[in-house]
Parts: structure tokens; sequence; C-alpha cells
């Protein structure tokens, strides 16, 4: 019989990653633009490189305000490029560079 302190399924695992939270900030230090998603109550950072953002923009200015613009233009790929990135295991933090895109 199943409890509810135990878990039905000792494989299975929930990678249910949502996005709530809109804010995005720029990282001046890894020079990446920095958002957050969410598996349950767990928040998850994830770092999206200048490098990556140049790969799906091209022409983006590379400053903070142009990093974010390309940010926010392609907030779609870039969440299910989170979603993907996260589905390979859990982390302390993700970094979403060219090769992810």
């Amino acid at each position: 019989m199943w409890t509810p302190w135990q878990r039905q399924d000792s494989n299975a695992v929930n990678m249910t990653l949502t996005f709530p939270n809109e804010s995005r900030s720029y990282d001046a230090t890894r020079v990446a633009v920095r958002f957050w998603g969410y598996d349950r109550s767990m928040e998850n950072t994830f770092y999206v490189s200048a490098d990556a953002l140049k790969r799906i923009q091209p022409n983006l200015q590379p400053d903070e305000a142009g990093l974010l613009r390309a940010f926010d233009n392609n907030l779609d790929l870039i969440r299910a490029t989170a979603a993907k990135v996260y589905a390979g295991g859990r982390k302390g933090s993700y970094d979403l560079n060219v090769a992810n895109f």
C-alpha cells in the first residue's frame, strides 16, 4: 500500500519546469542573461550566454540592453531549450550555450 510520504515508483522523476517569474537580468560576470524556472516549489537558475544569444539573433547589439532585448525577442525558444537542458538532470544552475541552440 502506498502512503503519502513514500514514492510509488522509485524510478519516477517529475521534471516539469514552469516560468511564472518574468524577471531576467544581465550578469556581467558571466556575460549572460540570468532567469529562473520552477519545478514545483524549487527555483532553478538559468544563464544564457551572450554567444548563445548571438547565435539565435545574429544582429543583436553586444551590450546589456541588446542582450536583454535578444532574450525577450526569443523567450519561447530559450524557455523550451531550458526545459530540455533541465530534463537532462538536476544541478545547482544551468548554462545555456551555443551548443544548446
